[in-house]
């Protein structure tokens, strides 16, 4: 029996056999033993099929069973045995799903090997067995244990991880065997916690200890969290032994979970650990934990407790002795207990100060544990009040308040639900922010109204749920003291506990019913009046100087000065009566608006708001009756000075008005001192509270304000913009319109085309209200377009200033790469302690040069990276081999001492120029050298060239005498160099020749075979002939050193006959020449190298040819010359996480994804031709010809990996990332390596040095993890099969990349009696040897996703994350190894003060690389990155308003997890959870900040269908702001300026957009209302009203949004800045070419109709988009279910809207007229209905056409129902159209039905018109018209009766009854016809009168669909909407069948959508036609 330990089959993991946690299996060592060859071994049973309730407990024993069943055949028997046991004692009665049957198949194994295992057994009886097998991994163990290199690392997990499984097997065989084996028992060891698995740090004792164990800090903060001295007894809380370290103490004391407590102690250890790093300069004098170390974290953790304690008015419980010894103790203990907290508060992390409440209370408890204080009320020792049982915490604290959280999320029925009828987390977390939380008491008493949750049937504030009783009952069988005190704290502390005590007391006393205590605060009311009631002071600015501006045009003043004219002065000052009604309304809004916060609004706030009204009334009352009494009584006074104004006057209104404005003086004041304004609204003293009286007083939004200067900054961005505003209002909107208004109001119309309702009606008010509506909306909308003009001219310089666009193409960037090394070393290598370096202005170069010489290794760093950055281009075939070849730059000894051999790339065809002109060249030496030198490069290849030269020959030749001939030529050479004769004594003419030859000289030295020596020889004698003979003028030298050989040296015979040539070898004994040339990388390199100087023609500007690659060199480049802070070592950085939400989105193309076809079309097919390059670089690098070749060498995961790394996958995303990791460690290596490893190269030192290699690792490990956070992953787990491929997927990426961790959410039933429930978990897994393995469980009170998808996903992860910064990162990102080195520079900006504080949000720009083939992909990629860079680029500074927008952005993650998370969670209202962050980080006064020398890729939608759905999810997401508690507060909270940021830069620029579209409709039912009453005719023809410019001017501006402008400006500008103007030029005319304007137009529609309709009926959702990489062809009815409601309706009412004014106008108004001021109109509404065919692949080939038509009449004749998708039938997609109507409030439905009815007004209008009416104007006309309505009506409905009654048995009836239907209506025609004048324009202007008014009756249906569903109208109402819906597709479908008809159409709709594919020769007709050619 060998115990000889080898590599065998695959093993399984284990874990801690206390731990219920799933293992996961890996590789594995086992113990050999001799098995005959014969004998027979059964097959391996399937471990991966386990049934869910059993993986975690048994599924490690099966896969080790498999694992060692071929050398150990009865050791697996006994693992499966007693996995077996296990499972049966669990589910003794097999109720879980799939037990009975894995049960079933297990004994039948185990029967089946029993005897056969019994055989093979080495020992006498199984527990020795046992014994020998587990002892030979445990020697091994403990022998290999402490090396550090990888391979012995990765053996040593695999013994671990068998010798774990096998002494829980051998432990329980003993126990079985009774009293007989207690011997046996004792002497295996009882501990075995090194089996445990670990994280980061393997903190257990025992077990394999890494690298990162040997770092000093990390041995510090470790012996500071075991320093356990001075803690209670263990026996007070019934342990066995003493605690292990504090954070055993605190599980035992407050009952936390075992997963929680390691997975927060290792946090804590490395935040420790980290922060230590900082304190300390050296490594080696970091001996104890400093308590400035831990001072800081207090102050980072326990800020916002801090806060709120003062907040609340309540002294800290963080009380700390006067020992210092002692107080580092409590401080880490109350670190400690916070982070268990919060790392097991699951769904309350959400509420931050829940937490603080939760802490106040238990750090009560813990400091009167630590002090032995006393009870008063008890008289016995403090202890918790829930004890510390077993998940005491998570059932008696966490629970609780979790169960009102869901059951408050279910009251809102998924986010359908009105707000105000649910607790979102906010509004429960802000009950906190009030002292009477503290009711609440503790322990809680859950009969307390906060736990008090409403029956979803009946929302009711008095109604309660069921599970109160539930709670109730509960609460009376664990009934606990109430009281804690502590006497020995002194008088302070029991007056605050006293206070709590009084608090319950009075809450016990007043005995009520239990009532809902309703919002918080803040009511979330769908309203647009929030728009106003938020941005309130904008609003009345606006209002107000519109007033102002009409008043001054009336005057028509001439000069400013005349506003100070007393009549003109009073009436300007009227605007102030405005205000006063403006501020009641504002009241009014407030208290309707927070009616149903009533019950948890403070007394006070009440009295606030009574007293606000009643003054707002009062100020409403007393302004005008003051104006009115007032008017023109004037009080002058005469100047004694003369001045611009001679006397001045007042009235008693002005008095008035100046009383009125005192409170908005002292706004002002404080306005220009923030400092004072921060202090008051920080300070608790009450006698600030008078200052901000009119505001709630609320613990977040106070003390908000920027520094001084920040205000300076954008008050001046903002005085500019708004004086261009009111200018441009003022002259070209509102003082054009005062003539035709003064016209207008003079005539008198008395005769009216229609029958008009309101003819007593002065001055025209219909008219005035038509012409000046459109002026109005527009004015209140163009505000947005001088931002965004303002926005780029600001954005520009602020571009300039920070240099972006220093490198803008690789010609720049080949003039500017000798600067390179000085820039890298200044930006990117940490400054040495004896020499800090100033931060360099990035203006001049100079700096750069004298830092070069002073640190040589800085040209050796950039150098290493330069290379390794080529090496990683190589390795994602962004570049080929002999593009590396042409880009790497060599490594030597030379690089310590300054020099640089430049690529090749740079010096490429330099050589060749050089030759030349010396060949041609006449004229002196220095003439020709300075010429050389002229261009730096050249002289660099020549000087390089010459010298390799002289090298390779000094190694090829080797006889003496040949070498003193060379010898004397180059001495020749360089004696005529030095004194100035190189052109007399050298003819230049033979050098291209000797180019030649030294090209085949050095191609036969690449190819080294030795058969070629005679031709070296060769070769070598023509160079020797030819320089002296052909060159060296004066030879007479050499010819000497030629005659004066020695014969005597060759052989005899030789002497006699032959003279011997140079280099010809005559025996081996003395050769020439050395060839083949020594086996030398480093010489082969050069030799290389020396070949391509001479060979490679290409210029530098073609290499790289990828244009990614060059991208991304230019944009690396460029970043080195921008603003960053010093990168600081790595072990001295701040530490980070990244973070990666993960749902369903693909993980890796799999084969058969990859060779699928969606419209024929395969994903490897379309990669092959989007990415030709890279698909060639990647065959070469897989040294294969073609994709079968790859298939057919096993070559298919390389593959997938390259496919997937081209789309928005996950994997792409996980390399990407992962590069940071990979930067960290050559960082590292940098830092610690000496020359001779710098020479070695990264790879190989890193692998031949293993002490290096463990220190690189230890770093890596203490500053980064990455975490995944994959939502689906447990339910792919749950089926028990890891070949799930998704699963299998995740697996493999955690094996390839080590490090990798990934968190999910487990769902598992237990067994408990006849029961299943469902008990879910965090768990954090990590891969061993191919599989998972389980780290840290940690149950949570229920399923996490309660409210939002993707916050509740990023939270249940965050608390395995670790260090002090955490970069949020989708899973369509991607990122590059050159950024990834830029990120310590990045982390350097939390050390740095943005203002007033530091920055808690670190914004990153985004490059998009989605836009390569698409015009639309294009369109969207240049949109995005114009908000990614210039927008952002500008919210930061100067405007100060800078949100969180996505996830580049890198948090400070202590700030955010101790103030709620990194987004909110709250059903629908945070859909948009990513700006949620950054409006929570400015309200608890954050500053979030943005830099553009770091970016990270993104990836976006390629297809119209998908851009929209986009595009509806944020604008979804903006209208559920918009009505949003933080959007109201920063409002509020902000001064004026900073709020006029907010709003244009968040929520503004949707309403701005839905109100110029609104501006369109105003206009043009303006228009209608003016024709079709015929007040337009008398207009012109009376007042003589042609064309009013104002009109025009306003619907310009309009345009201006419509077309894409308000994104163009900005986009045009960066590509400027970053590209050059000139290509900026270029690709905007070729944008238009392309159609861009029809895109933007489009999206515009997109946006206000999900924007508008949210905000009125709500229906905000999640709408997935696929994120797909193939541009395909979408059906017509696709395309009719997404559009139809959003833009087909809207332009066909357009379109309606200007026949009909067309058909009306021409008779008085010119057409030149009317199509200059709708001509924007026509535009948008033929874009609204044709963009999506215009926009679709394919859209107009024939074949594609018949298939549409025939899918879309299936879909509209398909009958709905249950069931049935609405992609399946019309009538399912009509009743899901609706789900926003089915939850919409009254005065939502109220609305839409007021919306509805404009489409009644054609008909009242057209009707008048008719030449049957013969010009009646009585109202009967339009009654008849109804008739006729209703009589179309019975008709459609006779029709249906009659198909129902006869057309399946009586068909011939059914016929007559048509024929004879269709001939009465044909006879009625023609009656009317001959009788009343009944014209063929009578029957078109009727359907233009009556189809609008069916879709208006459709509409009201539809709005009052509860009250007429059981009836026979709700029917008719479908038949109807089917019948509008059919037609309108006819309609848009015919159009696009005739075209598709003409060939050219196809062609051109190709051309323009795919014009940048054809500009890089990509092959897009294959990809259309959907052929797999070449595949």
């Amino acid at each position: 029996m060998s115990k000889e330990i080898i590599v065998s089959e695959p093993i399984i993991e284990a874990h801690h056999h206390h731990e219920k946690d799933k293992p996961s299996t890996s590789r594995s060592i086992t113990v050999s033993s001799k098995i005959g060859d014969d004998d027979h071994v059964p097959g391996e049973f399937d471990s991966e099929r386990v049934p869910p309730t059993l993986v975690a407990d048994i599924q490690r024993f099966l896969r080790t069973a498999n694992l060692i069943e071929r050398k150990e055949p009865r050791i697996a028997y006994l693992c499966r045995f007693h996995a077996f046991v296990i499972a049966h004692n669990n589910d003794r009665n097999s109720n879980g799903r799939g037990v009975r049957q894995f049960k079933t198949a297990l004994l039948q194994r185990l029967e089946q090997d029993e005897v056969f295992t019994l055989r093979k057994r080495k020992e006498k009886t199984d527990i020795r067995e046992l014994r020998r097998v587990y002892y030979a991994y445990k020697e091994y163990i403990n022998k290999q244990n402490g090396k550090l290199d990888p391979e012995n690392r990765e053996k040593l997990i695999k013994a671990f991880t068998i010798a774990s499984v096998l002494f829980e097997v051998l432990e329980t065989v003993i126990d079985a065997a009774g009293p007989q084996a207690l011997d046996t028992r004792g002497s295996i060891h009882t501990r075995h916690d090194f089996f445990a698995p670990y994280n980061i740090l393997p903190l257990d004792r025992g077990g394999i200890q890494p690298a990162i164990m040997q770092q000093p800090e990390i041995r510090v903060a470790i012996a500071a969290i075991q320093n356990i001295r001075g803690l209670p007894s263990a026996q007070d809380f019934q342990k066995h032994g003493d605690f292990k370290d504090l954070f055993d103490f605190l599980e035992y004391c407050f009952g936390f979970q075992a997963g929680n407590v390691a997975n927060q102690k290792e946090h804590l250890v490395l935040l420790l650990a980290n922060m230590l790093t900082r304190q300390t300069q050296k490594q080696e004098s970091i001996t104890r934990l400093g308590d400035a170390v831990v001072d800081e974290l207090m102050r980072k953790f326990f800020k916002n407790y801090t806060n709120w304690c003062k907040f609340l008015g309540r002294k800290r419980n963080i009380r700390l002795p006067y020992a210092k010894h002692e107080a580092q103790q409590y401080k880490l203990l109350y670190l400690g207990l916070y982070l268990l907290i919060w790392g097991e508060a699951a769904n309350l992390r959400f509420m931050p100060e829940c937490l603080c409440y939760i802490f106040h209370h238990m750090a009560y408890e813990l400091h009167g544990m630590l002090t032995g204080a006393i009870s008063a009320t008890t008289w016995e020792k403090v202890m918790p009040a829930y004890g510390g049982g077993y998940e005491s915490f998570l059932n008696n604290v966490v629970s609780p308040i979790y169960t009102v959280i869901k059951e408050e999320a279910e009251n809102s029925k998924n986010g359908t639900a009105d707000h105000s009828t649910w607790r979102n987390y906010d509004d429960i977390n802000e009950y906190f922010w009030s002292p009477d939380c503290f009711e609440i008491g503790w322990p809680m008493h859950l009969d307390h109204n906060f736990f008090c949750v409403p029956s979803p049937k009946k929302p009711s504030a008095k109604s309660t749920s069921a599970s109160t009783s539930a709670r109730k009952r509960k609460r009376n069988k664990k009934k606990k003291d109430e009281d804690h005190e502590d006497e020995e704290q002194g008088a302070a502390q029991v007056e605050d506990h006293q206070e709590d005590k009084e608090l319950v007391a009075t809450k016990k006393e007043d005995k009520h019913e239990e009532k809902w205590l309703g919002k918080t605060n803040f009511v979330e009311m769908r309203s647009f009046w929030q728009l106003f009631r938020s941005f309130d002071r904008m609003w009345c600015f606006f209002i107000l100087s519109l007033q102002a501006m009409i008043i001054m045009a009336c005057y028509e003043l001439d000069s400013p000065l005349q506003l100070f004219d007393a009549a003109v002065f009073e009436d300007i000052l009227s605007i102030f009566i405005t205000s006063a009604i403006l501020k009641l309304i504002q009241e009014i809004l407030d208290i309707v608006f927070t009616w149903k916060a009533r019950q948890t609004m403070k007394h006070s706030e009440k009295i606030k708001q009574a007293v606000k009204l009643v003054v707002a009334v009062i100020w409403t009352i007393v302004l005008p009756v003051c104006y009115a009494n007032s008017k023109g009584k004037y009080t002058c006074y005469s100047s004694q000075n003369k001045s611009w104004l001679d006397e001045w006057c007042f009235t008693s209104y002005m008095v008035a008005v100046a009383v009125y404005l005192m409170t908005n003086a002292v706004e002002m004041v404080l306005f220009f001192v923030p400092v004072i304004s921060k202090y008051i609204e920080l300070s608790n003293y009450r006698i600030f509270t008078i200052f901000s009286w009119t505001q709630p007083r609320l613990y977040v939004g106070r003390g908000i304000q920027e520094s001084q200067v920040s205000m300076l900054k954008y008050t001046l961005f903002w005085i500019l913009v708004l004086l261009s505003k009111f200018t441009f209002s003022y002259c070209f909107e509102i003082k054009p319109l005062i003539g035709p208004t003064k016209q207008i109001m003079k005539i008198g119309v008395k005769k009216y085309d229609w029958h008009e309702l309101f003819p007593k009606v002065k001055s025209n008010a219909g008219a005035l209200v038509a012409v000046w509506a459109p002026i109005i909306v527009v004015y209140f909308m163009d505000t947005q377009i001088w931002y965004s003009v303002f926005c780029t001219i600001f954005g520009g310089l602020y571009g300039i200033l920070h240099h972006l666009g220093e490198i803008r193409t690789l010609g720049m960037l080949r003039s500017r790469f000798d600067t390179l090394p000085s820039a890298f070393e200044v930006c990117l290598v940490p400054p040495s302690l004896k020499n800090e370096r100033k931060r360099r202005n990035g203006f001049f170069l100079n700096r750069f040069k004298k830092d070069l010489d002073k640190d040589k290794n800085g040209v050796a760093n950039f150098v290493l990276v330069w290379n390794q950055i080529i090496a990683r281009f190589r390795s994602e075939d962004l570049i080929s081999d002999r593009e590396v070849d042409l880009m790497t730059i060599p490594v030597s000894s030379e690089l310590f001492s300054g020099t640089i051999r430049w690529p090749v790339f740079l010096l490429a065809n330099k050589l060749s120029t050089a030759l030349s002109i010396a060949r041609d060249f006449k004229g002196k030496d220095q003439l020709l050298f300075r010429r050389i030198k002229k261009d730096k490069y050249m002289y660099y290849a020549v000087k390089e060239c010459y010298g390799l030269m002289q090298y390779i020959l000094e190694i090829l030749i080797v006889r003496k005498h040949e070498k003193s001939v060379i010898s004397k030529i180059l001495e020749a050479i360089e004696d005529s160099i030095g004194s100035s004769s190189l052109l007399e004594h050298i003819r230049m003419t033979g050098l291209p020749n000797l180019q030649a030859k030294f090209i085949e000289l050095l191609e036969l030295l690449v190819e080294g075979n030795e058969n070629h020596h005679s031709k070296v020889v060769k070769v070598l004698q023509d160079i020797f002939e030819l320089v002296t003979k052909d060159m060296l003028v004066n030879d007479s030298s050499i010819e000497e050193l030629l005659n004066e050989e020695k014969v005597e040296d060759f052989p005899e015979f030789t002497r006699k006959f032959i003279k011997p040539q140079l280099f010809e070898s005559t025996g081996n004994e003395n050769p020439a020449i050395h060839f083949p040339l020594p086996d030398s990388g480093a010489l082969y390199e050069k030799i290389k190298r020396f070949l391509l100087l001479l060979t490679v023609k290409d210029t530098a500007m073609d290499i790289p040819a990828n244009l990614e690659a060059r991208r991304r060199i230019s944009f690396f480049s460029t970043s080195l010359f921008m603003n960053m802070p010093s990168a600081p070592k790595v072990r001295n950085m701040l530490s980070f996480s990244v973070l990666t939400p993960h749902y369903v989105e693909d993980i890796n193309f799999s084969m058969e994804e990859l060779h699928s076809s969606q419209q024929e079309v395969s994903i490897i097919f379309y990669m092959q031709k989007i990415f030709p390059d890279e698909w060639k670089n990647f065959l070469e690098r897989m040294d294969c010809s073609s994709l079968q070749g790859l298939e057919e060498e096993g070559k298919k995961e390389e593959l997938r990996n390259w496919a997937s790394y081209r789309g928005q996958t996950l994997s792409r995303t996980v390399r990407g990332m992962m590069y940071y990791r990979e930067a960290l460690k050559l960082q590292a290596f940098l830092d610690l390596a000496e020359n001779d490893d710098i020479l070695e190269g990264y790879d190989t030192a890193e692998k031949g040095n293993s002490s290096l290699s463990s220190q690189i690792e230890a770093l890596a490990d203490l500053k980064f993890t990455y975490v995944i956070s994959s939502q689906q992953f447990g339910a792919h787990k749950s089926s028990g099969d890891l070949r799930d491929p998704h699963a299998r997927d995740i697996i493999d990426l955690m094996t390839r990349y080590p490090s990798l961790r990934v968190a999910y959410v487990e769902e598992k039933e237990v067994i408990v009696g006849h029961k299943t429930p469902k008990v879910y978990s965090s768990v954090l897994v990590k891969a061993v040897n191919g599989y998972d393995q389980e780290i840290y469980r940690i149950k949570l009170p229920g399923p996490p996703n309660i409210g939002e998808g993707k916050p509740e996903n990023q939270n249940h992860a965050i608390i395995f994350t670790r260090g002090e910064a955490l970069q949020a990162i989708d899973m369509n990102q991607d990122n590059y190894l050159e950024e990834a080195l830029k990120m310590r520079n990045l982390l350097q900006e939390f050390l740095r003060c943005q203002g007033r504080r530091p920055p808690t949000i670190l914004g990153l720009r985004e490059h998009i690389f989605t836009g390569s083939v698409s015009s639309l992909a294009r369109f969207m990629s240049y949109q995005e990155t114009s908000f990614v860079t210039i927008g952002q680029r500008l919210l930061s500074k100067p405007l100060r308003v800078r949100f969180h927008y996505g996830h580049p952005d890198v948090f400070d993650r202590i700030f955010h997890i101790t103030r709620g998370g990194i987004s909110k969670a709250s059903k629908t209202i945070n859909l948009s959870e990513d700006v949620f962050a950054g409006f929570n980080s400015t309200l608890r006064r954050g500053c979030i900040t943005y830099h553009e020398y770091m970016q990270v890729g993104k990836g976006r939608d390629v297809g119209l269908n998908q851009i929209s759905k986009f595009e509806a999810k944020v604008a979804n997401g903006n209208s559920e702001q918009t009505i949003s508690r933080d959007i109201y507060r920063l409002a509020h909270q902000f001064d004026f300026f900073r709020m006029l940021s907010c709003y244009f830069t968040t929520i503004g620029f949707y309403f701005s957009s839905l109100i110029a579209i609104i501006g369109i409709y105003v206009f043009l039912y303006g228009q209608l209302y003016l024709v079709l009453s015929g007040l337009q005719k008398a207009l012109v023809l009376e007042a003589r009203l042609q064309n009013i410019k104002s009109l025009e001017t306003a619907l310009a501006s309009q345009s201006f949004i419509q077309l894409g402008l308000l994104t163009g400006l900005p986009m045009v500008m960066e590509i400027g800045l970053e590209k050059g103007f000139l290509t900026a030029l270029k690709d905007f005319v070729l944008m238009q070419l392309q159609l861009a304007s029809v895109f933007f137009t489009f999206s515009l529609g997109t946006k206000i109709h999900y924007f508008g309709r949210t905000i009125l009926h709500g229906g905000a959702k999640y709408r997935p988009t696929g994120r797909k990489v193939v541009v395909f062809h979408a059906s017509f009815t696709e395309n009719y279910r997404l559009y139809s409601r959003s833009h087909f309706v809207k332009g066909f009412e357009l379109l309606l809207l200007l026949i009909v004014y067309d058909m009306f106008r021409h008779s008085y108004q010119s057409s030149m007229a009317y199509v200059l001021v709708t001509y924007s109109i026509w535009f948008m509404s033929i874009t609204w209905l044709f963009a999506p065919f215009l926009f679709n692949p394919s859209g107009f080939r024939w074949g594609k056409i018949v298939d549409d038509w025939k899918d879309w009449n299936k879909w509209i004749r398909q009958q709905g129902g249950i069931g049935v998708q609405p992609d399946k039938s019309w009538h399912s997609w009509w009743i899901e159209e609706q789900a926003h109507l089915r939850h919409s409030g009254l005065g939502s439905r109220l609305i839409e039905i007021l919306l509805s009815l404009r489409f009644f007004l054609y008909q009242y209008g057209l009707v008048y018109h008719l030449d049957i009416s013969q010009q009646s104007k009585n109202v009967l006309v339009y009654l008849l018209s109804w008739i006729v309505i209703l009589a179309v009506f019975l008709l459609v409905k006779a029709v249906n009766i009659g198909r129902q009654q006869f057309s399946a048995d009586y068909h011939l009836v059914f016929r007559l009854l048509k024929a004879f239907l269709f001939i009465g209506v044909l006879a009625i025609i023609i009656t009317l016809s001959s009788i009343c004048q009944l014209s063929l324009m009578d029957l078109i202007v009727c359907i233009l009168a009556f189809l609008p008014t069916g879709w208006g009756l459709i509409l009201v249906a539809q709005t009052v669909r509860p009250k007429i569903e059981d009836t026979g109208l709700w029917d008719f109402t479908r038949v109807l909407a089917k019948a509008y819906d059919y037609g309108m597709g006819v309609v848009l479908f015919a159009p696009i069948a005739v075209l598709a008809w003409l060939p050219i159409i196809e062609a051109f709709q190709t051309r323009f959508l795919f014009n940048e594919a054809f500009n890089r020769h990509l092959q897009i007709q294959p990809i259309l036609a959907g052929k797999k050619k070449h595949k």
